[in-house]
């Protein structure tokens, strides 16, 4: 056997073995690992929402009042918790003879501290002394609540039914008032038709024959007095008046004021300044009588009026009647009890 025969078996065999480790190598790196096939299935609506919730949750960081809150929480933990044995303090501490359960110092001190000083810890801007002034006005307002829960249900009635009774007076005061100013008027506006009637039978009468036809009565004004001069029984109405009227004249010479031509006069406007003027007057000066008038009690002005109601014009207030002389025949009484 030659060399050359010798060797041809063992390059066939190399050559085999190399092509057994190509394939080997070929079969491993196009190896594919193939995945089972999941079932489709479709996600439903509370599934997709409770999966976004939790996305979102995960996404979003804590807000500041969480991080505040688990702060707070730490905090408080940390402050009730007390110092380990561990911890280089307590071993300072235990040099020095202290105990665990025992207060510092000597031994023979009743006040002594068993425990430290807890820990106040300030959050908030306020000064010092807001939190004693916050608790004082809360003291105030828990008293005033207690005065206000002994109030017994009777007391709230009685007061309650005390104020509208006050109240249904100042009304009939109001009334009394009005019905009084309307009979003096009435009363002046007879006396100044008589007068009108006088002078018109003496007046000339022309000839309807030149044209001319006898000039009629002029019609009797009641003109503006003085408030001092209105009898203080319903003066305090016509005072009212003069400051609704002086408040009206006041608007209206302020909206003509802007809406008018600067270069414009107005004639009537400076008689109207001028009542205007006297009203301000009239209202501003002072009036002793009728405040010690208005200082009465309800039922006590009341009195007053029904009484001059009866004396002057023979009208009692509580029947709405006006008799024909002094003696009123008919009426029950004079108060409002006698008309029940």
């Amino acid at each position: 056997m030659t060399a050359t025969e010798a060797s041809a078996p063992k390059a066939a065999s190399k050559t085999e073995g190399d092509q057994g480790e190509e394939e080997e190598e070929d079969d491993y790196l196009s190896m594919a690992i193939i995945e089972p096939a999941k079932s489709y299935q479709k996600e439903t609506y509370t599934q997709r929402r409770i999966r976004k919730q939790h996305e979102a949750e995960s996404k979003n960081p804590k807000s500041k009042a969480q991080l505040a809150t688990e702060a707070a929480a730490a905090q408080a933990q940390s402050l009730s918790t007390a110092i380990p044995q561990t911890s280089k303090g307590f071993k300072m501490l235990s040099k020095f003879g202290f105990i665990p359960g025992d207060s510092l110092g000597a031994k023979n001190n009743p006040h002594a501290r068993m425990e430290p000083i807890e820990l106040d810890m300030k959050i908030d801007r306020g000064g010092i002394g807001m939190d004693s002034e916050k608790k004082r006005k809360f003291k105030d307002a828990v008293e005033e609540e207690t005065k206000r829960a002994k109030l017994g249900e009777s007391d709230f009635r009685e007061r309650v039914s005390r104020e509208r009774e006050v109240e249904r007076l100042e009304r009939l005061v109001v009334g009394a008032m009005k019905v009084a100013e309307r009979m003096d008027e009435d009363e002046r506006l007879e006396s100044d038709r008589g007068t009108a009637g006088v002078a018109a039978e003496l007046a000339p009468v022309v000839e309807e024959s030149e044209g001319l036809v006898p000039e009629p009565a002029a019609s009797a004004k009641i003109m503006a007095m003085p408030t001092k001069n209105i009898n203080v029984l319903w003066r305090g109405l016509a005072r009212q008046r003069l400051e609704k009227e002086r408040d009206r004249r006041m608007r209206h010479d302020l909206m003509q004021s802007l809406s008018r031509n600067s270069n414009y006069i107005d004639d009537e406007a400076d008689s109207g300044k001028a009542a205007l003027e006297t009203a301000e007057e009239e209202v501003e000066e002072d009036d002793p009588e009728l405040e010690e008038f208005n200082a009465l009690e309800p039922d006590q002005r009341l009195q007053k009026l029904v009484a001059f109601l009866r004396e002057k014009f023979h009208y009692c207030f509580w029947c709405k009647y006006q008799y024909e002389d002094a003696n009123m025949e008919g009426c029950p009484g004079i108060t409002e009890e006698d008309h029940d």
